[in-house]
Formats: structure tokens, sequence, C-alpha cells
């Protein structure tokens, strides 16, 4: 028995992120100002691939920049998979566009290349594929259908630092590309995010967007229209760089924490967790299993049993299209995102799990599965 609850997310600090946020309160000022930021920017392009990041307060605001930045506006229509976060299509309703939800891939549980395509229309102006849980979806086939229809792909990594796809860096698949750097993410400055593209005009645009209008280096408040406030703190900064020296440590340690889950509990019958194609390496942000549709459990009903135990937990993200948010809208949850939602959650994931804590919790997960007959 664990003497304390088993976190489902946190992050992993050391000496090293207390001293740059440190050294980043004491001297990011004046005319060192912004220096952290500069930094922590210059070594995320390199680190993902790219010619351009911009470091930013949440994801939120990178994918509002975005849409803003490609000029996607009023009575416009954006294409965004069922099963995501409601982050990733409230910048949508931002700009005056019309989120139009598809179904996903019952494997890789992002955006279905065929779904995508059915919902072209003529007032498509973008697709956002969300990189869900770590994995990712099959960027060959999206690309394909986007350049022949000229819709430009928004990338949502906010679950995937760390994870590639044929070799490249997730986020680097898009047009744009960004990222969350949430507290419950791999690599946290506590909130902030990153919008990252090779797209000269795509940068120009939102560094303008940003900072109210203002050209970059404007010293005279020259607003050239009405814009967004959307930086980053020095001390965020400085926490993001120390934790991007780590990534490969971070990132490891999502790894080996999922394949401890997958040893334990790989080959249960009723139930399937994150996949990692051959075209994928998966950084795993959050371990999930997903019951079939015989299995006589709720995600309610599996999270009320593990907290029970002292085992925080998550839903697998209920389709955006049934949530009231959206109601007005009138559309239906796609099929697959449905069934997912039914019988799933994220088990603890946090970075600082032992081996001793996930046996206990896979120990657990058994024990409800064996009362309820389906382990």
């Amino acid at each position: 028995m664990i003497d304390r609850r088993i976190p489902v997310a946190g992050p992993w600090m050391t000496e090293r992120e207390a001293r740059y946020a440190a050294d980043a309160a004491a001297n990011d000022w004046y005319s060192n100002a912004g220096a952290y930021a500069k930094k922590f920017e210059t070594a995320f392009a390199q680190f993902a691939g790219v010619n351009h990041a911009v470091s930013l307060p949440h994801c939120t605001s990178a994918i509002h920049l975005a849409l803003a930045a490609l000029g996607v506006g009023d009575g416009d229509e954006v294409i965004v998979p069922d099963a995501t976060w409601i982050a990733s299509a409230a910048p949508v309703s931002y700009v005056g566009a019309i989120p139009v939800f598809v179904d996903v891939d019952p494997i890789t549980w992002c955006v279905e290349k065929n779904a995508f395509e059915r919902a072209i229309s003529n007032r498509t102006k973008a697709v956002i594929a969300v990189d869900l849980y770590g994995s990712m979806p099959d960027f060959a086939a999206l690309r394909a259908v986007a350049d022949a229809a000229r819709i430009p792909i928004i990338e949502d990594a906010a679950e995937a630092l760390g994870s590639t796809y044929g070799g490249r860096p997730a986020g680097s698949l898009g047009d744009v590309g960004t990222f969350s750097f949430h507290g419950s993410k791999t690599l946290t400055t506590g909130e902030g995010g990153m919008l990252i593209t090779n797209r000269r005009d795509v940068f120009d645009r939102v560094m303008v967007l940003r900072d109210h209008g203002r050209v970059p280096g404007d010293r005279y408040f020259q607003n050239q229209e009405v814009a967004f406030k959307y930086k980053m703190s020095g001390v965020q900064a400085a926490l993001g760089l120390a934790q991007l020296e780590r990534v490969s440590e971070l990132v490891g340690k999502k790894r080996t924490i999922f394949s401890w889950y997958k040893a334990r509990l790989g080959n249960l019958e009723r139930f399937r967790m994150n996949a990692e194609s051959d075209m994928v390496q998966n950084s795993y942000w959050m371990v999930t299993v997903v019951g079939d549709e015989k299995v006589p459990l709720t995600t309610r009903q599996l999270m009320e049993a593990l907290d029970a135990k002292g085992i925080d937990s998550r839903p697998f993200f209920s389709p955006l299209s049934s949530l009231k948010a959206y109601a007005r809208q009138g559309q239906s949850p796609n099929p697959v995102a449905r069934a997912l939602a039914r019988c799933a959650v994220n088990l603890p994931s946090a970075l600082l799990l032992t081996e001793a804590d996930v046996d206990y919790v896979c120990a657990s997960l058994l024990k409800i599965f064996r009362e309820y007959g389906v382990a």
C-alpha cells in the first residue's frame, strides 16, 4: 500500500531550474530584459528543427496567433478532431470562425485522414492536427490531402514534446506548430507555450500580433492595428531553457514510465494502450487505457474506484461536439471519439513516479477489473 496519493501528472525539477530562474529574477531586466526568452526561443527552434520559435503565455495563445496570422476569420471553417481538449478548438471561435469536428483514428486517437478529407468545404481555411497524449496522426496522409486542397496545417503538439514522426520532431510537421508548457507537461514553465514555423510570413505576422499590433523594434508605441498581448516572462523562459537542456532525460523518463505500465497491462484483452506505429516514436505524455465496448465500466466509475485507492486519474477527453459549450452547433459526437471516451482514463504519469508507484497502480487497476469481470 502506498502511503500517499499518487499524482496523475507533475514535473521533474532540479537545481538547474532553480538556478536559472533565480538568475532571471535577479538579472533579466534593464539592458538584459528578454535575454532568457531569446535564449529559450533559439534553443527551442534548434531542438524542433525549424527557423522560428516564439515564446508565449500558453498553447491557447499559440493556436490563436496561428489562426490569426494565417488570415482565418469570420465565417471560415477550421477542421478539428473531436477527441481533444477544448483549448485546441476555442481559438477558432476567438477569430470568428467555425470549428468542424471530425472523427479520429481508433488506434492513434488522432485526426483521421478520410474524416478530414470529407469535411473539407469551400469555407475550410485550416485544419488543426492534435498529437493526442503524445501520439501522432499519419502526417504524410494529412499533408497530401491538405496540400491538394491548399489548406494549412496547424499542429497542436501541446501533449507531444519529444515525440517524432519519421524522425521529425512533433510540432514541425505542420505549417505552424504549437506547444504547451503547463505544469502537467513533460517540459514545463508552470504556464507557457511556444509557436514554431518555417514560414517567414507567418512568423512576421505573429511578431506584430503578439505585441498589440506593434512592429518589432518600435520604440514610439505606434500601433498599426488592434491586436493581442502574448508574451512569456523571463523567469518562465529561464525555467523552460533549463528544462529543455534536460529534454532527453525528461522524455526518457516518460518512456520508461510507459514501459513499466506496458509490462503489467499490455496483455489485457479488452483494453488497449497508447499506440506507437513504425513511423512514430511516442513520448507518452499520458499513459492511457481504453476499454472496448464490452467492458461494463464507465470512465467515471473507473476514476472513482481508483480515487478510493488513493490514485489520481483523468478522463479521456469527451468529444468536443458533446460539450454544452458547442451545443448550438448541433453536431452529434463522432462514433470513434464517442467510443473512446466511454471507458478510458489517463493513469498516473508524473515524472517523479517510481516503479513501485506503477506496481501499486497496476495491481489496483487489475483488482478493479477483476471485480467487474474484465481481467
